[in-house]
């Protein structure tokens, strides 16, 4: 209590960040400290509700999950979180190219205003009714005929041209998860696109400079952006993702989904041919029924038929993007599919391209060691984000006031995988969900 009393009484700098995923909600709370690194000093997790897909399709059911998530980070450093950065995503979410020119008066230089009306006309170009611009991103320009230019300020030229990745999605995202937070009484500060929030802490810049895509296997939604020359390039959501999986276990083995999610995590793999033989798991018949064996092999084989279907969707994507021949590093893979075991052989042998697991990286960031995991890559990369853009501007850490409590709340419970090769299932047990 003291050390919370000693954050408050310094009127401290804060920044709070919301992952709003398919399967959960987490909320981060960080400071900067005297070494200019990010402190997490405020944790809280929920269980998503009212959201599929990573769109929030039921305000109310929402709005408790994230209020639920909310009121844990506040009361893991004893103070109200005021503003928040958060992550958007969707299946409808587009990226769409353009092209924009501006004339020069001869002889002049390119100087940083005329860059400015570059991005004023991108952000006023016709786009699909309903949906709105979420993020701009240049590409190359071109100053006369000298094309393949990064940074054209500076330079004499009449003619000033640039590419430019328009990343749109419906407006109706956005709308739905202000009312969360407008009921919560809490501030969106800046939504950021998901695999961007993610990439600041997955992805080093020399891979983006190499060429590298970033292929996020969340619950609801596979996640891929494209980066070249530090650029982002292509942007594209993919409507399913490890719950699929979960749902194809049950309905293969004949299970209730807990059971199905339970096995995905503590026993499945992408490659059946890999997957013991000589293994079975025992899960417990309903209501007096009989228990039932399923082998590892079987469970393997399941999983590998969807996770294949997941990887040839993401390659077709990525072949139609243009950006296949620009991969000099190959693929990244995070969020919570990507802790299955033998997923990277999977997709190099489905794709070609070299593969590494992308864990977050914590040399600029002090938090628990059970944060370094792909499930939180977003949320660490929101916080990140609100750090560097925020620092400098002063927020108000409050005195902590009572809110009204939400019931359901998420318990994580820490599972050990044993060896052994028979293993009962307890129905009452709680799983972290992928």
């Amino acid at each position: 209590m003291h050390k919370k009393l000693t954050i408050m009484a310094r009127n401290e700098q804060i920044f709070a960040a919301v992952d709003i995923g398919s399967t959960k909600i987490v909320a981060l709370v960080g400071k900067k400290n005297e070494e200019g690194k990010i402190e997490i000093i405020g944790f809280g997790q929920s269980m998503s509700q009212g959201i599929k897909r990573g769109v929030v399709l039921n305000i109310d059911e929402a709005y408790a999950a994230i209020s639920e998530a909310v009121r844990k980070a506040e009361d893991s450093f004893g103070g109200d979180i005021e503003q928040v950065y958060v992550n958007l995503t969707g299946q409808q979410m587009k990226t769409i190219g353009t092209k924009i020119q501006k004339y020069l008066v001869p002889g002049s230089v390119v100087s940083e205003e005329d860059v400015a009306q570059l991005y004023e006309q991108v952000a006023h170009i016709p786009i699909q009714e309903g949906y709105k611009i979420y993020q701009i991103s240049p590409q190359l320009f071109t100053i006369d005929n000298e094309a393949g230019i990064m940074n054209p300020v500076g330079i004499t030229g009449e003619k000033l041209e640039a590419s430019f990745k328009v990343f749109i999605a419906p407006d109706q995202y956005e709308l739905s998860v202000q009312k969360c937070f407008d009921r919560a009484g809490i501030r969106v500060k800046k939504m950021v696109i998901d695999p961007i929030a993610s990439s600041e802490v997955i992805l080093s810049e020399d891979e983006k400079e190499a060429g590298v895509v970033l292929l996020d296997i969340g619950g609801g939604t596979t996640k891929m952006s494209v980066y070249h020359e530090n650029v982002l390039c292509y942007l594209s959501v993919i409507p399913f993702g490890g719950n699929v999986i979960t749902h194809d276990i049950k309905e293969g083995c004949s299970i209730l989904l807990r059971q199905a999610e339970s096995l995905k995590t503590q026993f499945g793999q992408a490659m059946g041919d890999f997957a013991p033989e000589d293994r079975v798991v025992t899960i417990p018949g309903i209501s007096g029924w009989e228990p039932k064996e399923i082998s590892f092999k079987s469970l393997a084989f399941i999983i590998q038929a969807r996770m294949e279907e997941i990887v040839d969707a993401f390659y077709f994507q990525l072949e139609n993007s243009g950006c296949l021949d620009n991969l000099g590093a190959g693929i990244v893979i995070t969020g919570g599919t990507s802790l299955m075991t033998n997923l990277n052989q999977l997709v190099k042998f489905r794709t070609g391209l070299d593969v590494r697991k992308g864990v977050p990286n914590m040399r600029s960031i002090m938090a628990n060691s059970d944060m370094e995991d792909p499930r939180f890559g977003t949320a660490l990369g929101l916080i990140t984000l609100a750090a560097n853009e925020e620092d400098g501007t002063r927020k108000t850490v409050r005195k902590k006031k009572k809110k009204v409590s939400e019931e359901g709340f998420f318990s994580q419970v820490k599972k050990q995988v044993t060896r052994q090769v028979t293993m009962f299932f307890d129905d009452d047990q709680d799983t972290e969900m992928y």
